[in-house]
């Protein structure tokens, strides 16, 4: 298909909100071709970057349940072109997430990258791992030196991704992204401080 990602979400009821907006024309007459069913090398490096993403699942009620997921950079890890894994570190043990994918493994992924304005929507199939069981697989996944404790595996089938566009996405950054920009600054400083000390040095010396 030429833009998978949506045509899998324009239902009916999306198409209706299409059309009533004015956007319908715009997704029918479509002629790009949006590859999306394999990572690429653009997207594996994109996922290794990140260390957090937001989980969606849906439970038995019906209800969403979107979830915030965080860990070293890098904790989702690609698996290969078609396949994302990360462990599951001990929380508040509500297994909310891990209870709606039991019923209904469909999930979808958002990956935030806030400095450089990027977001990668990602749709796939999600199930559970016995890491024990699994000693490949965990030592895949699992990261070292990590305080968490993993309790499993979860393994993502790929069903389809799309990256966003950059509007509206407010551009934020961690602690260690402003001290890797206040560095060269800081170096500055103290460079100009110790001249200055030097001067008021000779200056008393008179």
């Amino acid at each position: 298909m030429a833009y998978r990602y949506l045509d899998l979400l324009a239902t009916p009821s999306v198409q209706a909100a299409q059309a009533a907006n004015g956007a319908r024309k715009i997704w029918e007459r479509f002629e790009g071709d949006r590859a999306s069913d394999r990572f690429t090398e653009n997207e594996a490096a994109f996922i290794g970057e990140r260390d957090s993403f937001y989980l969606a699942s849906v439970s038995q009620s019906g209800w969403p349940y979107v979830q915030h997921r965080g860990g070293p950079e890098g904790f989702l890890k690609v698996l290969d072109d078609t396949t994302l894994g990360f462990a599951d570190y001990r929380g508040n043990r509500q297994y909310i997430s891990l209870g709606n994918t039991a019923a209904d493994d469909r999930v979808a992924l958002i990956l935030m990258d806030y400095p450089n304005q990027a977001r990668l929507k990602i749709l796939a199939h999600m199930e559970s791992r016995d890491l024990a069981a699994d000693p490949d697989l965990a030592a895949r996944l699992v990261d070292p030196g990590y305080r968490g404790r993993p309790e499993r595996g979860l393994v993502l089938r790929l069903e389809t991704f799309d990256w966003n566009c950059p509007q509206h996405i407010t551009r934020r950054f961690t602690g260690p992204q402003i001290e890797t920009v206040l560095a060269p600054l800081r170096d500055r400083v103290a460079e100009l401080e110790a001249e200055n000390q030097v001067l008021r040095d000779r200056l008393a010396a008179r």
